[in-house]
């Protein structure tokens, strides 16, 4: 037997076990980092707490730290808005590629697709097929009000819009920050092993068979699994997509039931 190969076999096997180990804990004690950079808003009961249920924030979200003030919306919803059942299709499919520059979108759909200068990609939400917008107001997002984009073959051949009008703003209020959303849903809502991917303030309502709507200021909670909260930004109420203990606001911006 070779000795002296058999050493120098041995000698760069434990090099290269001790770099493949030097990486998993670089890996470990970054993804630690992170998780404290995105929990450091947090009470550390809650942090306590969400580590006991396994909840994690994905390395690339960040709790908002700021606490504008906002207000209701009042606004016209177009009669036209929800009522096709299939996209309307392009006549002159565009490259998909232009979704993420908006300057290219617009030059390439402005005049197929009114008004779209007003929406803004939403990546959290869109998927292979579907690239969604939303109509944005003084900087953020009307989460009801969607431009959807319909993509086939590399090409988005159709769209369906929600278009509005005549939006009013109310009285401006203080937003909760959303490390107190975050707390909250973490001690009630969040089930364990739940992954936050989106955190974000914008505006939320039920839309009512009417075309005047009303939504209010609220974060979106997004998570790994696909599943959505919205809490109300003044009073924190919780509601998810399609649940029945929505916050329902009438067209006077007074919540239903109270």
């Amino acid at each position: 037997m070779d000795w002296g190969r058999a050493k120098s076999v041995l000698i760069i096997s434990f090099l290269m076990l001790n770099v493949l180990l030097g990486y998993q804990l670089w890996v470990d004690i970054r993804e630690q980092l992170n998780a404290n950079v995105n929990s450091a808003e947090l009470p550390p009961d809650k942090v306590q707490l969400m580590n006991q249920k396994r909840i994690s924030i994905s390395a690339n979200t960040n709790l908002p730290v700021s606490t504008p003030k906002l207000s209701d919306l009042s606004y016209l919803l177009k009669a036209d808005s929800r009522k096709l059942e299939k996209p309307a299709l392009l006549e002159k499919p565009v490259d998909s590629a232009l979704i993420f520059s908006k300057t290219e979108l617009i030059r390439g759909l402005e005049e197929q697709i009114p008004d779209i200068a007003s929406y803004t990609f939403d990546l959290h939400s869109s998927s292979e097929s579907v690239a969604v917008f939303h109509r944005m107001v003084e900087g953020r997002p009307m989460f009801n009000v969607k431009l959807e984009l319909y993509i086939s073959n590399l090409k988005i051949t159709g769209f369906r819009q929600d278009r509005v009008d005549d939006i009013k703003l109310g009285e401006e209020q203080q937003v909760i920050p959303a490390a107190k959303v975050v707390a909250s849903l973490i001690e009630t809502y969040l089930e364990p092993g739940s992954v936050i991917t989106d955190i974000q303030l914008g505006y939320h309502g039920q839309i009512f068979d009417s075309e005047e709507q009303v939504s209010a200021p609220s974060w979106r909670v997004m998570l790994e699994d696909g599943e959505v909260f919205y809490v109300h930004a003044i009073s924190g109420e919780v509601a998810t997509d399609g649940s029945s203990d929505q916050l329902t606001v009438g067209p006077s911006g007074v919540p239903v039931g109270e």
